[in-house]
């Protein structure tokens, strides 16, 4: 029930949440959680040491190499002694052998198909990231026929860190200060420094770091590794500082984008700096003609710690001037906040979203002739009964190459799947996994490349009644804005 409930409900209530995050002081809970985590990812790991995505699907380099690197993270917070827990270190080992051997086969591919520039720059974002999780666990060694290819890449890394965006330029600088290399690490410090924008609202922060589809192109996550770069390599307080304002302002609506984006912000704020927590926070805000004054609030009381608030109006309430807001801080650190505009819709009366993702959705109702089966497309004016099968079709126009992609279809309460199992599959040269769920059928796709796809998948009908067949949505992970959803339309089953 909690997955399938609409997002707004998460935020409906600010001081339910953080009641819930007490849950995350409960020693006893938490170690808990934590060893069932474990245990779930150990049974997740291939033979070979490397991870998948998700449960069925091949493994997959990059997230094994961010699985390595949250290892490392909980281990450098002090948070999980990775080295004397034996599940989680033998884990480690093998993830890391996995790695080390392949980054051999990319040295491999060169010697045998480009030999001849071998001194050119060879250095993509997986071998940044690959260099920048090892750091972590250097006292795992690399293997003899590794070792040629670590040492090859390493010197890749430091000869070309120049032509690399700022998020690889902060692995690197991370890498290499691990590896000893510290000159050259302090080298990319300072130019990340000189090329930096500043300013008193936005802090520290980057011109060019802008949002992408790809996992090196996300502006939170990048933001997050830059902090650990300036604390850990040039132990800079105050750049650490301004560059966690920029972090906290990226904050939107209560929430960051994604989970990962989210934990490695986290990540970053547990680091060294000020303890902004402990500074009381002053605000003025006026909307429209209404004054707010936090401290004379009648129904919302600030909250002990963080000095949270809210309050809204309805209906009548809202007038056109209230468009016009402004806020103004008289003491020191950061506040941050969000307005927004909230109104619900019925399923079936939602109409298709224009994006660069593209979906439209179709029930067909499938039916044996004298010249065979045959289907035909299914709308509200059609009736059907008990025991008709259907097949979804959905069909998915994507104008460029996305990674990481979920696509969800909700179905009608009285319609069935007949694949209840979920597998892996490909078609048309794309891969992806499909699971089952109670409400709904979730897609997941590694990699989704440019172009026209056609899913589909039977169904039986289960009940009588008139239904809301729900809607299709999908969302890149590591670009949540480019989200598209299908129409909707009602079904009717029985008289």
């Amino acid at each position: 029930m909690l997955e399938e409930t609409p997002w707004v409900l998460d935020a409906k209530d600010e001081t339910e949440r953080k009641k819930r995050v007490a849950l995350l002081f409960d020693l006893n809970k938490m170690s808990s959680e934590l060893n069932r985590a474990l245990v779930k990812l150990q049974k997740m790991q291939a033979s070979n040491g490397g991870w998948p995505w998700f449960e069925g699907m091949p493994d997959d380099r990059y997230i094994t190499q961010h699985i390595i690197t949250g290892m490392g993270h909980l281990d450098h917070l002090g948070l999980k002694n990775i080295r004397t827990d034996k599940n989680a270190w033998n884990m480690i080992k093998e993830g890391t052998k996995y790695l080390d051997n392949r980054i051999r086969e990319d040295y491999e591919w060169i010697l045998k198909h480009d030999k001849e520039h071998i001194n050119d720059n060879h250095l993509s974002y997986l071998q940044i990231q690959y260099l920048y999780a090892r750091s972590y666990f250097k006292d795992i060694g690399v293997d003899n026929r590794n070792q040629k290819a670590f040492d090859y890449y390493k010197g890749q890394a430091k000869k070309y860190w120049l032509s690399n965006s700022r998020y690889m330029q902060g692995m690197i600088s991370l890498a290499l200060h691990r590896y000893d290399d510290k000159s050259t690490a302090m080298s990319i410090i300072k130019s990340l420094k000189e090329n930096s924008l500043h300013s008193e609202e936005m802090g520290m922060y980057w011109k060019d770091n802008y949002e992408g589809f790809y996992w090196y192109q996300a502006p939170i996550e990048a933001q997050a590794l830059l902090i650990e770069a300036f604390d850990e390599v040039a132990n800079d307080k105050k750049a650490v500082d301004d560059l966690k304002v920029w972090l906290l302002k990226s904050k939107q609506t209560q929430d960051w984008k994604t989970t990962k984006a989210t934990t490695e912000a986290c990540y970053a704020l547990l680091l060294r700096g000020t303890d902004w927590l402990a500074v009381e926070s002053n605000v003025e805000i006026t909307i429209g003609n209404v004054k707010i004054d936090p401290n004379n609030l009648q129904e919302t009381k600030k909250e002990a710690g963080t000095g949270y608030f809210k309050t809204s109006w309805s209906g009548s309430d809202i007038k056109p001037e209230m468009g016009k807001v402004t806020i103004s801080k008289k003491d020191e650190g950061v506040s941050w906040g969000s307005v927004y505009w909230q109104y619900f819709e019925q399923l079936d009366k939602i109409t298709s979203a224009k994006t660069p993702l593209v979906l439209k959705k179709q029930l067909f109702l499938q039916k044996n002739t004298s010249s065979g089966p045959v289907i035909e497309l299914i709308n509200e004016k059609s009736q059907l009964k008990i025991g008709d099968k259907l097949k979804v079709r959905i069909e998915l126009k994507v104008d460029r190459d996305m990674e990481y992609v979920q696509m969800k279809d909700m179905r009608a309460s009285g319609f069935e799947p007949t694949n209840v199992i979920s597998s892996y599959k490909y078609q048309d040269g794309l891969g992806y996994y499909e699971s089952t769920r109670d409400a709904g059928t979730n897609f997941f796709f590694s990699y989704l490349p440019k172009g026209n796809y056609v899913f589909e998948y039977p169904l039986v009908v289960s009940h009588n009644g008139n239904f809301s067949n729900g809607i299709t949505s999908i969302q890149c992970i590591y670009a949540p804005e480019f989200a598209s959803h299908s129409e909707g339309i009602r079904v009717k089953v029985g008289k």
